[in-house]
């Protein structure tokens, strides 16, 4: 447990911290949702909270867990997404139920046996607090992660609070609508690729257009961002993955991640994974990686085997969605191999974008056959921009 001295300390400097915000104005400093407690804190005195946290949920320089701790909310209980709470599982990896060493919290695994909540997991809890950063891509899971938390809240009559962070690939919204019948974990709403929405907008989208199985709504409760627009440039602190390091691979995981459904690696166990794409076969281009088990990356695709692709750390702009990067392997490996799995439409969303690639269309032919979709998808998303 917490002692008092430390307690009191970690009190002492949030205040500090807060007062310098007023009396010096920030008007212009970005500041999450986490970040406000004068917004949220008052809905959580004297209710027994849990928490949907992992290592990204961070306010004032240190863990929110451990922030409300010293504001002497009662944390009753502690879920957490893929990768877990610290952060460094695997990619896919499930995880176990816990007790959290440091505050004796009991940690309930939602990328393990479950994925939602169960009603007795729930007991006894009053009020949850969402707070975990995203990057605005539908196959991201912590959005599933958030769609299943608000289903549970609904079915138990339970108040969410979601305390909003940026979304880096907020500044436009791009890719296929995803189609009822490939619907899974790394896809549960209609929403394209890349949707242009907050955590917090998104889930308002969800509660409002009602998504949640049997029509639900949940209580729900957004505390915004201050000082931000869609057209924000936003350096994530901290890697919100193993495998997205930093800007670069965020901006570019849209479009690589699709990899992930082809024969081909993105550089999980390198230094620079989802910045680089290769395969074991030298007509694949000149650059040349051999992935190893790292932290986060135990047992990466072709592990001690040389790739040969292409490096994309120094690509400046890195282009919004693009198929073009598909598009290039596949006719280099296409007729050599067989380059699509499975997973490739799950991924995508749409059953047509493998078989249009294999077909010769270009990308701009593709973008027609999903054009319809996208616009109204748009004109929906207006209604639930919270930010200009």
């Amino acid at each position: 447990m917490f002692s008092f001295l430390r307690i009191m300390t970690f009190r002492l400097s949030l205040l500090i911290l807060i007062f310098l915000q007023d009396v010096y104005g920030q008007e212009n400093r970005l500041i999450v949702g986490a970040e406000r407690p004068d917004q949220y804190l008052r809905y959580l005195e004297n209710k027994n909270v849990g928490v949907v946290v992992n290592h990204t949920s961070r306010a004032f320089g240190t863990h929110l867990v451990e922030m409300l701790i010293s504001n002497k909310v009662n944390i009753v209980k502690i879920f957490t997404p893929e990768h877990g709470y610290r952060g460094i599982a695997d990619a896919g990896q499930h995880l176990s139920d816990a007790i959290d060493e440091q505050t004796g919290i009991a940690v309930v695994s939602l990328y393990g046996e479950k994925t939602k909540p169960l009603p007795a997991d729930l007991n006894g809890i009053d009020i949850i607090v969402f707070d975990i950063q995203d990057v605005g891509v539908r196959f991201y899971t912590y959005i599933s992660t958030l769609h299943l938390v608000m289903e549970a809240c609904a079915e138990n009559g339970i108040e969410l609070v979601v305390l909003d962070r940026p979304n880096p690939n907020g500044d436009y919204v791009d890719g296929p609508v995803i189609q009822d019948s490939l619907k899974s974990f790394v896809g549960l709403d209609p929403l394209p690729i890349v949707y242009g929405l907050t955590i917090g907008e998104l889930a308002g989208m969800i509660n409002g257009e009602k998504w949640l199985s049997g029509a639900l709504q949940c209580k729900l409760k957004v505390i915004p961002i201050s000082n931000y627009n869609h057209n924000t440039r936003y350096s994530l602190p901290y890697r919100p993955s193993p495998n997205l390091p930093n800007d670069q691979s965020i901006r570019l995981y849209p479009s690589l991640c699709l990899f992930e459904g082809t024969i081909m690696s993105l550089g999980r166990g390198t230094e620079f994974p989802f910045q680089v794409v290769g395969y074991p076969d030298s007509i694949s281009g000149d650059f040349v990686f051999t992935p190893v088990g790292t932290e986060g990356n135990a047992n990466p695709k072709y592990k001690g085997r040389t790739c040969f692709g292409k490096d994309y750390q120094g690509m400046d702009p890195v282009p919004n969605f693009s198929l073009s990067f598909i598009i290039d392997f596949y006719y280099k490996l296409g007729k050599k191999y067989d380059f699509f799995n499975d997973y490739f439409d799950k991924l995508a969303g749409n059953s047509e974008l493998r078989k249009q690639i294999i077909a010769g269309f270009s990308e701009e032919e593709i973008r027609i056959t999903w054009a319809e979709d996208l616009s109204r998808f748009k004109e929906l998303r207006n209604k639930y921009l919270l930010y200009p």
